[in-house]
């Protein structure tokens, strides 16, 4: 994905404060060999980039004063109840950068699965991202987790995902870490009606006729 930033001159809470009130949100972009570069963005194309997944966990061309930079979302602050992204850190990276980065688990054919399919389990996704690391440029956009094979009861942990080649998980010494459960339905236990004898109004009463 590419978007377009430009270098900020005036920094401080109050020069901030004016640049959103024009609609562009102020960032920063670290690392590499140059110093950090304080940089604008149109807030209104930030907001619908944020949406997409990729822009979060992929490796982004930023247009820079002319040049293409190859930077990465690193940190985003959000206004705590308006629509309004606040700041953005972005970093840079190279073919020779590592980086740690969370990308998004994609859950595929659990509708084909027999736990689905003949045992009517609800699948209970227990992560929906995991941390990883690897070179930049081999960064994946996400993780595939096939569920074609889960049966009723299974359990699937981080340790038995498919990496791609030279990419590792992080789990910071959690080893079983769970991924994706097959939960077996409720079964509803129905209690039976209780039978209520008829009460024998003759039954009861005292004496008669004499």
């Amino acid at each position: 994905m590419q978007f377009v930033a430009f270098e900020r001159a005036k920094q401080g809470t109050g020069a901030s404060r004016r640049l959103r009130i024009t609609g562009r949100t102020p960032g920063i972009v670290f690392g590499g060999d140059a110093e950090p570069t304080n940089i604008e963005l149109d807030h209104n194309a930030l907001w619908h980039a944020l949406k997409k997944e990729a822009f979060h966990a992929s490796i982004l061309d930023m247009e820079l004063d002319g040049k293409v930079h190859k930077v990465l979302l690193r940190d985003v602050q959000y206004h705590p109840f308006k629509q309004l992204v606040l700041h953005i850190d972005f970093q840079r990276v190279d073919a020779k950068t590592r980086v740690h980065k969370k990308i998004p688990l994609h859950f595929i054919n659990a509708d084909e699965s027999p736990a689905v399919k003949i045992d009517n389990c609800v699948i209970s996704h227990a992560m929906t991202e995991i941390e990883v690391e690897c070179l930049a440029m081999q960064l994946p956009e996400h993780i595939e987790v096939d569920l074609a094979n889960i049966v009723k009861g299974q359990t699937i942990h981080a340790r038995e995902l498919t990496m791609p080649k030279n990419v590792k998980r992080v789990t910071h010494g959690r080893t079983n870490l769970t991924v994706v459960n097959a939960v077996p339905p409720k079964v509803e236990i129905v209690a039976a009606p209780v039978e209520v004898a008829p009460v024998d109004d003759k039954k009861g009463k005292k004496g008669g006729k004499k």
